[in-house]
């Protein structure tokens, strides 16, 4: 009998998940799908004509778009109605998220308001700091800023240098330091400051009005993109505050740090999936305007491949980000179902899925700058014209894999955060493993596959799964407490988490829209399915041989080569013809129009 028990974060691993159980954004409901179209719209009447001015930093100007999203709700989509918001399930904000994604700058000032800057006073705050700040951030009266990095601490976030001392006579708390890169700093009315206690271990959180004595700020940075984006150093000198703006627990302001970064990580997710659509329409419609030899680029073999990868990457991230979205969702219900408090709830939540966070942030931001970097190409020299929106978007892009924690940062943490379950006991990893070690030595499967759709691929990822649990439960055995410094062998690992976790998302989705529609109405999404798996093989037996090869020697190191080799084994398949149905669609439509909850 099928196991119904909700899936829990990590566990993709080592547990089959069915088509039926996985939310696709096939599954939007008509709220939602309207919620969308008002972002969509709000980005083409309001962003896209006045870009330039946003990123010549018109004085004012993203002040006054922050308060115009906030006119019609769209800062509020993850704050309860009781505060002045909407109080929008996790998927349907992450949902208008993707939309304003294609905000270019303005989606940078967005997210690190409706992120960054208010989730932590809704999730932490005490009843009248909420009642106090989070209506008018909502309505986007006040905006908001998130003061975490120092000059001397970027991922290791917590050895930062800021004080804050309590008054003698216990009423308010001064605060002196330095940070850095502060988005929104340069019209912020509320700072959430991070700073030490005396000679406390860790971070203490507090809310800092940006009109408080003693706050200064350098000069706007200069930046390589999203130069629109308010970015300043913020100075506290002396900075007084009354004692309730102290937020959360003393010495807990690192938690609050790290689980606000665990939203933040699949929110740029779902923002840089809208800006890969975007970039994959510009593409298009671009090929299908410039002609060479006589006729558009758009029907050349090179040209397709190019526009056809763009669009499977960007599906994949689209399948997994929403998967991991619900499931994510699913837990907040059932905490909330079992008696606690929403808001609490919704960090759990959150938390359970930390890994699949940062493996999404890792995802999308890659995805966004694989799609970018093909649509210079594909624009050539028009490409490299500061007339052209594919040279923002290239430039704009390359932050993402900075932001929220670095890509290497990241990695490192999605293996770490699915060891520490392991070691808990909170996901078995170690019966899996062994039963994959005697695999090894046992006479492999050959019998043949069935000839149901997609039968192929799952014993694929049934194999890409062994593969990971042969180089990730090897390399605890033989390292064991060595393994954290070996970044290395530890992004190989998370490299291979990530495809699998890509892989089956995008191959559930496509299963459950081929029983909806069939399979002749999916030919495309097949093809996107194979095609990404079949690379897929590829890229985890590359990962898994530099892992092997840097701790196992002599005969056990033979053993497993040839293991790998069979768990990464693939049947041959035609993927340029794949690409070229991909891009056909697209290219006949002259947009992405593989999945858009809306037009445009």
């Amino acid at each position: 009998m099928e196991d119904k028990k909700t899936i829990k974060g990590g566990e993709f691993i080592i547990r089959e998940t069915n088509f039926d159980a996985v939310f696709t954004p096939e599954d939007y409901n008509e709220e939602q799908r309207m919620i969308a179209q008002t972002c969509l719209d709000f980005i083409r009447q309001e962003i896209d004509p006045k870009i330039e001015e946003i990123d010549a930093m018109e004085e004012g100007l993203m002040p006054s778009l922050v308060e115009k999203a906030g006119e019609l709700g769209m800062l509020g989509m993850s704050v309860p109605a009781d505060l002045g918001g909407m109080g929008v399930d996790f998927p349907t904000s992450m949902l208008a998220t993707e939309y304003l994604g294609r905000g270019n700058s303005f989606s940078v000032a967005y997210g690190a308001h409706t992120g960054i800057g208010t989730l932590p006073i809704l999730y932490y705050g005490t009843e009248e700091q909420k009642q106090k700040f989070i209506p008018k951030l909502a309505s986007g009266e006040w905006k908001a800023a998130y003061c975490l990095t120092e000059p001397s601490s970027g991922s290791d976030a917590n050895s930062g240098k800021t004080t804050a001392k309590l008054s003698e006579d216990g009423k308010n708390y001064v605060i002196n330091g330095q940070k850095m890169w502060i988005t929104n700093a340069g019209f912020a009315d509320v700072f959430t400051v991070f700073a030490k206690i005396g000679d406390d271990e860790n971070l203490t959180g507090f809310i800092v009005e940006a009109n408080r004595e003693g706050i200064s700020l350098n000069p706007e940075e200069k930046k390589m993109g999203i130069k629109g984006s308010s970015t300043r150093q913020v100075f506290f000198n002396n900075v007084s505050i009354p004692a309730e703006n102290l937020l959360g627990e003393r010495n807990k302001g690192f938690k609050i740090a790290l689980n606000i970064l665990n939203i933040g990580r699949i929110k740029l997710a779902a923002g840089v999936l809208g800006g890969a659509k975007e970039v994959v329409n510009h593409s298009v419609r671009y090929a299908n305007e410039r002609e060479q030899f006589g006729r558009p680029i758009s029907k050349y073999g090179a040209i397709r491949h190019k526009i056809g990868e763009q669009a499977i990457q960007t599906f994949v991230l689209e399948s997994a980000v929403y998967r991991a979205a619900a499931n994510i969702d699913e837990a907040i219900h059932n905490l909330v179902e079992g008696g606690m408090d929403k808001q609490d709830a919704t960090l759990k939540g959150i938390e359970e899925f930390a890994a699949e966070c940062a493996m999404l942030k890792v995802l999308g931001s890659e995805t966004l700058d694989y799609c970018v970097d093909e649509g210079v190409q594909i624009h050539g020299g028009m490409g490299f014209s500061a007339e052209s929106a594919v040279e923002r978007a290239y430039r704009d892009s390359r932050i993402n894999r900075i932001f929220e924690g670095t890509n290497e940062i990241n990695r490192l943490l999605t293996v770490d955060m699915i060891l520490k379950k392991a070691m808990k006991g909170q996901l078995d990893l170690m019966g899996p493993a062994q039963a994959v070690a005697n695999e090894l030595m046992s006479i492999p499967d050959f019998s043949d596959p069935s000839s149901e759709l997609f039968a192929e691929e799952k014993g694929y990822l049934k194999n890409f799964k062994k593969t990971l649990l042969m180089v990730a439960g090897t390399a605890a055995q033989k390292l064991m407490m060595q393994l954290s410094k070996e970044q290395e062998i530890l992004m190989n690992i998370a490299d291979i988490a990530n495809a699998i976790y890509a892989s089956e998302s995008v191959l559930l989705r496509v299963e459950k829209m081929v029983k909806s529609r069939g399979e002749e109405a999916c030919a495309e999404y097949i093809a996107i399915v194979k095609t990404y798996i079949f690379d897929a093989a590829d890229r985890i037996n590359k990962s898994g041989k530099d892992a092997l090869m840097a701790f196992v020697e002599a005969d056990e190191l033979t053993m497993m080569m040839m293991g790998l080799k069979r768990f990464t084994k693939v049947q041959p398949f035609n993927t340029k013809n794949a690409r070229q149905l991909i891009a056909t669609k697209l290219i006949d439509k002259g947009s992405y129009c593989l999945s858009d909850a809306v037009n445009g």
